[in-house]
């Protein structure tokens, strides 16, 4: 989508204009980010998708592609093919963000005491296919937070603010909302802060656990939350009522229903649904359209 240059551009999105009145009046009559939520869960069948696995790991590298790497580059490679996943509301304005970016937190040990670092990949929609993009990627962060110790991303920043007193801590908070609703939030912190993203993961499944959803957040500007649980069998009827069981993973998604209507959602979800069927899509310059049924 082309977009023309406006004074109201943020540096992280371009503004919306021409909106019909009822988007105009929803971010001042509806309330926050927090208040506007629309929850649903998808089960996906992961048949294809371990059978797409096998034969890429079968070089044996030395970094395994896994299922959370399909599920990241098939989140962002719908994002990229349907903009309005990629709008959000701040400072009462309607903008979509300027590139696809999918954030996550990786856990530095598997330990109760261990520290959380958190990612967030950018999709290069002119680069390789969104699957390398997002293996890559992971790869590097993880290689830098679990072997290396490195303190990666916001997570430098957060350490060195926890020390300051409570009322100046209070204020920074306050000063730093302002900011953001006149789009002037400091890059230097929006460009690693996971909830400016247009998609926020929280990957249950890695600790064994399931949940159906997660509140989005009123700080930042991300509008899209996805918890994956954990994967396990589940049973899938035939015409003739037998079944077979089938590896497959429960999606908790929760999205700001301002930013489209049920009908964008739903073919949002089609899409997505289409890409998990056929993960050689993901194989594909992120841009290829996927053709529905």
């Amino acid at each position: 989508m082309e977009h023309t240059k406006n004074r109201r551009d943020r540096r992280d999105g371009y503004y919306l204009s021409g909106l019909d009145s009822m988007h105009v009046m929803m971010p001042f009559m509806f309330g926050p980010r927090t208040a506007n939520e629309a929850v649903t869960t998808e089960i996906i069948d992961l048949t294809e998708v371990d059978k797409y696995l096998a034969r890429k790991n079968a070089s044996s590298p030395e970094f395994k592609y896994t299922w959370f790497h399909v599920i990241a580059a098939v989140f962002a490679k719908t994002i990229l093919l349907r903009p309005k996943m990629n709008y959000f509301i701040a400072g009462h304005r309607y903008y979509e963000r300027k590139q696809v970016q999918v954030a996550f937190n990786v856990k530095r040990k598997f330990e109760d005491d261990a520290e959380e670092a958190m990612a967030k990949f950018v999709l290069d929609p002119d680069g390789v296919s969104p699957l390398e993009q997002v293996h890559s990627y992971v790869q590097d962060f993880v290689h830098k937070v679990r072997k290396e110790d490195k303190k990666v991303g916001i997570t430098g920043a957060m350490d060195f603010f926890q020390h300051l007193p409570r009322p100046f801590f209070k204020l920074l908070a306050w000063t730093l909302k302002k900011l953001e609703y006149h789009g002037l939030y400091p890059e230097s912190l929006a460009k690693d802060d996971p909830t400016y993203s247009s998609l926020y993961i929280s990957n249950l499944g890695s600790i064994k656990m399931d949940a159906d959803y997660h509140h989005l957040f009123d700080w930042g500007t991300v509008s899209f939350f996805a918890v994956i649980s954990e994967k396990k069998l589940r049973p899938y009827y035939n015409p003739d009522g037998s079944y077979e069981m089938h590896n497959s993973v429960k999606l908790g998604l929760t999205i700001d229903e301002r930013i489209a209507d049920g009908y964008y959602f739903s073919k949002s979800l089609k899409i997505m649904r289409k890409i998990f069927e056929n993960p050689d899509l993901l194989d594909l310059d992120p841009r290829t359209p996927v053709e529905l049924d």
